[in-house]
């Protein structure tokens, strides 16, 4: 089962606030995944598709408890990814056009493009057509990958009314248009986390944030190994660079012309070409600072170059 029907499948069954939460999730379900078809005048007939099967009873089961609608279900099964679909089709009936006017679906003048104000009026009822929004047309990317998650409709003042719904509860979403849809979508691990908790999907944002956890901590572990490398690597091309500038200087000066310092500095770098400036220091008698260290280095370096010359 893929992430996003595991949050589906939490999702429908999630149980109501109030006596008017139900209503609002089956309005945004019916809004997003629903097809509205006129046959005859005034009569309309209904089509609602899903391809979770949670998400089909709860809609069947909300069009019986609060319209007392007849309801026909047709199960296909798709070709391409051998999953099956849930149609419920809503024939005809005397009820049914106040039903979409009850659930904001059409209103007065025709089609209703935004939100009913009626269906949100509660926090309970926002968490609730949010819910619905997602079951509908709802995609969330396995938490293992990249963070996205998104909510695909057909009109964009809908988009827009979900966009301020979500803002309201401080979940900063999207709008990009795609073809004749409008996507509205999250990117950030956070605000998926705080839309999965609001709408009540509270075990599907632990394991996304079990997965955050996981990614941050392995994250930091490829950071500091990079950084180790990169070190040792800048570390290893120092120490070839260094042994490099002895050879020049012994060529020019011999050993026994040197200063003891730089003679106690070469025999430590040649012995141990792989060590770092502060472990050379730890190795020398007495024990040297970095800084010291790195004083004699610049030594033999001006050395090499005057040679050079």
């Amino acid at each position: 089962m893929s992430f996003t029907a595991e949050v589906k499948d939490e999702l429908a069954r999630v149980p109501p606030v109030c006596s008017h939460c139900e209503k609002a999730t089956l309005a945004a379900l019916v809004r997003i995944e629903g097809t509205l078809f006129l046959s005859g005048q005034g009569a309309y007939r209904l089509e609602v598709s899903t391809d979770v099967p949670s998400v089909a009873r709860l809609i069947i089961k909300l069009l019986h408890e609060l319209y007392h609608l007849k309801t026909e279900l047709t199960v296909r099964r798709s070709v391409l990814h051998k999953t099956p679909n849930y149609l419920i089709e809503v024939p005809a009936q005397p009820t049914l056009a106040e039903a979409l006017r009850d659930m904001g679906v059409l209103s007065e003048e025709g089609l209703e493009l935004g939100i009913k104000p009626d269906l949100v009026d509660k926090q309970c009822c926002t968490a609730a057509y949010l819910r619905g929004a997602f079951l509908g047309s709802g995609f969330i990317a396995n938490p293992r990958g990249d963070f996205h998650f998104e909510i695909t409709v057909e009109s964009e003042p809908l988009a827009e009314g979900l966009v301020a719904l979500m803002e309201e509860k401080g979940i900063n979403a999207r709008i990009m248009q795609r073809r004749s849809s409008y996507m509205v979508y999250l990117k950030s691990g956070a605000a998926i986390l705080e839309f999965l908790a609001f709408a009540g999907a509270h075990h599907c944002a632990l394991a996304m944030e079990n997965e955050r956890v996981i990614k941050s901590v392995r994250n930091d572990v490829n950071r500091m190994t990079n950084a180790e490398v990169a070190n040792q690597a800048k570390s290893a091309s120092a120490s070839v660079d260094q042994i490099f500038a002895i050879r020049t200087v012994l060529e020019a000066h011999g050993m026994e012309n040197l200063p003891p310092a730089l003679q106690e500095f070469i025999r430590l770098r040649v012995t141990y070409p792989d060590a770092t400036l502060k472990e050379l220091g730890e190795r020398a008698n007495p024990p040297l600072s970095k800084s010291a260290v790195y004083h004699r280095v610049r030594r033999i370096e001006q050395m090499a170059k005057e040679a050079k010359s």
